[in-house]
């Protein structure tokens, strides 16, 4: 993918398009119901008006506006480009912050407006506004407010100040600050991430070369939260090359929007993977007969993948049929197009990469972080970059080295500006040019990048041996009675885990077994039958890693309920203070 000298700067991007892939259907989204698009021309009219609008407030180089959005959508994109080309940043945040985040963020960030999705995020906002030196809050909903999305747009008139607009246009930097991204994180209060232009395009580009796609007529589907780096990189890289890009209606209507919208590409964070592929298991054992003994002989060929016909020409013959007979249908449950998904944010089960990619629907796995802009390495079909069980090759503008403790360190031109406000904090993470990424790792023979675990997460027991949660977690989550798995022991004298079921699926196992269950936490029959899991895990893992104890939580750990981070992954601070009456039973009955 050759990148053009005209593009250094994030708005420049929109304007590549209408040069040279103009679009139009640039964005297509559903409004009542219907799906309608946005083409490139109107999307650069768009973002003059808000721009226009911007200065009409008073909006300075520099100065902060705060995004808050329910659903990807097209405005997200206008308001990104147009906050931009003026010299101000974008603070984009999750629509699942509780109200204290949300005043400890829009205050940290120094937001002097904010621009929220619908009513709900509107009250939310104004909820805190006193706490913030936001001056107002204007929502994308017409309201007979002066809040209202045609109010704020009538503010300027983009003809009249068109040269204003070229102006800072052109006083913009590549390596002025273009965002500040507030990390949800799992743990502790959040960190603003500062990100430049050049630190976001250098990578969107170096993983463009290495993914290698050339031609322009292709559909993406946008669905995982734009305020975090991993799709937004994926969208600013879709409009260079010209991509349709379909919002999905919520992550709800996914399926649904997959068959409608049949996208060449999607990116992916595992917990989905997670889920698509439970429901194509339960699907599965319903069937009877010849149909249920081929969807089982499929699933082991699947089991057992290997890239670059490394099974010999029997295997790549009986996976032809599986794919006709089988995986055909996998394909068009998920729009029958898809020539990859990329799967970010957490490590994905090396199991469920073999079984997709056996399908027919390869899973490339990128390894980085908000700090890194965000990709450090990537997998690739070609130039046999596609080695199971690791996160691809390094970047080729990235330099990774191994510190003595394992850490991964990262030095390149997507290495983020600091942490807003944090110089102690950016110090202690960016030494001598490289960033500490807090992942342990390692890199293999033929130059792949294996994460093994998270450097803060590896704790030791009381008896002074190391256990790596996040590899223990995978393999439990494996079973289809767990849906999350968390590993304590720090300090203790053996590893256990707080495991939340699946619901849906252990509610299933107990009407086939004519078992009523009053409480999950308790069920005989039920822990008896989650014990047999655990013990198949523990197989895998040396005496001192083995899960020892577990105790089962009565409900389901959500973003909502802020166990989970908006990308799925768990939040141990919140699930151990939540569970430490759980916690407590393991640790103190032993």
């Amino acid at each position: 993918m050759h990148r053009s000298p005209s593009v250094t700067r994030l708005f420049d991007v929109p304007y590549y398009q209408l040069e040279n892939h103009a679009q139009e259907r640039c964005f297509v989204h559903k409004v009542n119901g219907e799906w309608q698009s946005i083409s490139t021309h109107s999307y650069l009219e768009f973002i003059q008006q808000i721009s226009a609008s911007l200065l009409a407030l008073g909006v300075q180089p520099g100065d902060k506006i705060a995004l808050i959005i329910q659903n990807n959508g097209p405005q997200w994109h206008m308001m990104d480009m147009a906050i931009t080309q003026i010299g101000a940043v974008n603070v984009p945040l999750y629509p699942t912050f509780s109200e204290k985040d949300f005043a400890y963020i829009l205050a940290h960030s120094d937001s002097s407006y904010c621009f929220v999705s619908d009513d709900e995020l509107l009250s939310k906002v104004t909820k805190v506004k006193t706490q913030t030196q936001l001056k107002e809050i204007y929502s994308f909903e017409n309201l007979d407010t002066p809040q209202g999305w045609q109010h704020f747009l009538a503010l300027g008139s983009a003809t009249a100040v068109t040269e204003t607009i070229d102006l800072r246009k052109s006083e913009v930097d590549p390596n002025d600050l273009a965002t500040i991204i507030y990390t949800s994180g799992t743990t502790g209060t959040p960190k603003g991430v500062m990100l430049s232009h050049e630190n976001i395009l250098s990578n969107v580009f170096s993983v463009g070369n290495t993914l290698a796609l050339y031609d322009s007529d292709k559909r993406a589907i946008s669905y995982l939260p734009i305020s975090h780096i991993f799709e937004r990189a994926s969208s600013y890289y879709c409009q260079y090359m010209g991509f349709e890009i379909h919002f999905a209606e919520s992550i709800e209507k996914i399926g649904d929007n997959l068959r409608e919208v049949q996208p060449h590409f999607m990116a992916v964070v595992p917990r989905l993977l997670e889920k698509v592929f439970d429901k194509i298991v339960d699907k599965g054992s319903s069937l009877t007969g010849l149909k249920k003994r081929l969807f089982y002989w499929a699933l082991d060929l699947g089991e057992r993948y290997q890239p670059y016909n490394a099974n010999g020409a029997w295997y790549e013959f009986q996976l032809s049929i599986a794919r006709k007979l089988v995986f055909s249908k996998w394909r068009a449950a998920l729009g029958n197009n898809l020539q990859f998904m990329i799967a970010g944010s957490a490590p994905t089960q090396a199991r469920l990469i073999r079984i997709f990619t056996a399908a027919g629907i390869p899973i490339l796995e990128g390894y980085g972080l908000t700090e890194t802009s965000p990709a450090l390495s990537v997998t690739q079909i070609a130039e046999r970059g596609f080695k199971i069980g690791t996160v691809g090759r390094v970047l080729a503008d990235v330099t990774i080295k191994i510190a003595e403790d394992g850490e991964i360190l990262a030095k390149g031109p997507n290495i983020m500006l600091g942490y807003y406000k944090r110089p102690e904090l950016t110090a202690e993470t960016i030494k001598d040019g490289y960033l500490h990424t807090g992942d342990i790792g390692e890199i293999d023979s033929e130059g792949f990048l294996k994460i093994t675990d998270r450097k803060k997460q590896i704790f030791k027991t009381s008896g002074g041996k190391y256990i790596a949660p996040a590899i223990l977690e995978s393999e439990l989550k494996k079973s289809r009675f767990i849906e999350q798995a968390m590993v304590i022991g720090e300090g203790q004298k053996m590893p256990a885990a707080l495991i939340q079921i699946s619901f849906e699926f252990v509610w299933e196992w107990a009407k086939r077994h004519g078992h009523t269950i009053d409480n999950v936490s308790t069920d005989e029959k039920l822990r008896a039958r989650i014990q047999q899991e655990i013990a198949q895990c523990n197989a895998s893992f040396g005496k001192w890693e083995q899960i020892k104890a577990f105790e089962i939580t009565s409900e389901a750990w959500t973003v909502a309920n802020d166990l989970l981070t908006p990308t799925l992954k768990i939040k141990r601070k919140n699930i151990l203070e939540k569970y430490n009456d759980l916690y407590q039973k393991i640790y103190n009955h032993q």
